[in-house]
């Protein structure tokens, strides 16, 4: 079957089309994204602002049209921190319903986590042994391990690339005394998480996913992208020590030059290493291997798991579209 996912980010809304069957290796056939930045239609009290709900609308509606066009059997659609955190999310969900047709499911951060962590088990196999799962987003900071399908533990921490350029820097680079308070900060944050992260058990294997990890790992010497998504990259934490110390001197525009830096992602890259930094420092983690599958494809997994009913739905969110809802039932059976 053809299944279209819309996944709608802090920075983007992104419509992966895949071919796919249960049991197969989803094939991708197109992708469309439109460079939205939700996040940052945010105002001071927390609601998106009727200009972002317009621009949102705009966006889905191209993606559906786009899914419409590549024959999609399916469309699963899904926000993640941007719209879980504005405090008009029921109203602007309801907008774009009404708007596109759409219905948009808001994924709480630990099922981002868990789905997550699905796409690298399922990438790497159960030869990988226990997995330790890093995401970062433009929002959110997505944890998880475990050695089975599902996590022993999934956490989610709003410690996005995105909401941290916004809240703690107000220079372009930002000021040594923005630099150590943030670091300071995330210190605070991920000191109980990696506590129990580490209670899980020591992993076998590290894995980190997103634009902000391959971005890092790109410039600290790893393959281009180009080289195709089975080439082994890493990231080591005394390249990224040497990474963090030079990208938080640069401007974002001297940033956007760099090979592998997305230009509307620039600005975001030394909060996103910093994330990464301490995020390894507070887990132990001397190196971790950039996975190229995430929540999308996990998504997309765990919908095939569910065509022949394996995996029960729990359809308890009324706005939640076909085949994707809340995993808490079957999480409940596998992991209890």
């Amino acid at each position: 079957m053809r299944l279209g996912v819309l996944d709608v980010g802090s920075n983007t809304v992104h419509l992966l089309v895949v071919d796919a069957h249960r049991g197969g290796h989803p094939t991708p056939m197109t992708s469309d994204k439109s460079e939205l930045r939700l996040a940052e239609h945010l105002d001071a009290a927390g609601a998106l602002t009727k200009a972002g709900a317009d621009a949102l609308v705009v966006a889905v509606q191209r993606a559906s049209a786009a899914a419409t066009a590549a024959g999609c059997d399916d469309l699963l659609a899904f926000a993640t921190s941007a719209l879980r955190d504005a405090t008009n999310s029921a109203a602007v969900l309801a907008h774009v319903r009404d708007r596109t047709g759409v219905a948009l499911q808001v994924l709480p951060g630990e099922d981002e986590a868990r789905y997550t962590f699905l796409a690298v088990r399922r990438w790497y196999g159960w030869s990988a042994g226990r997995l330790l799962v890093l995401d970062i987003g433009g929002g959110s900071l997505e944890l998880a391990a475990g050695r089975d399908e599902l996590p022993a533990v999934a956490a989610s921490l709003p410690l996005g690339a995105a909401r941290l350029t916004r809240e703690w820097f107000g220079t372009d680079p930002p000021a040594h005394r923005e630099i150590d308070a943030l670091r300071e900060h995330l210190d605070d944050q991920l000191a109980p998480v990696a506590r129990e992260l580490r209670r899980a058990g020591s992993p076998d294997l590290v894995v980190g996913t997103s634009k902000t990890f391959r971005s890092l790992a790109r410039l600290t010497g790893a393959a281009p992208s180009g080289a195709g998504p089975r080439v082994p990259r890493v990231l080591t934490d005394a390249g990224l020590r040497q990474l963090a110390a030079f990208v938080t001197r640069m401007s974002s525009a001297d940033l956007a030059q760099l090979e592998g830096v997305s230009p509307s992602r620039a600005h975001q890259l030394a909060a996103g290493a910093l994330v990464a930094e301490a995020a390894m420092r507070a887990l132990r983690v001397p190196q971790l291997e950039i996975c190229p599958w995430a929540l999308r494809e996990g998504v997309i997994l765990r919908r095939l798991d569910t065509l022949d009913g394996t995996a029960q739905i729990d359809r308890s969110a009324q706005d939640a579209p076909d085949g994707l809802g809340r995993l808490t039932s079957y999480e409940a059976r596998c992991t209890g």
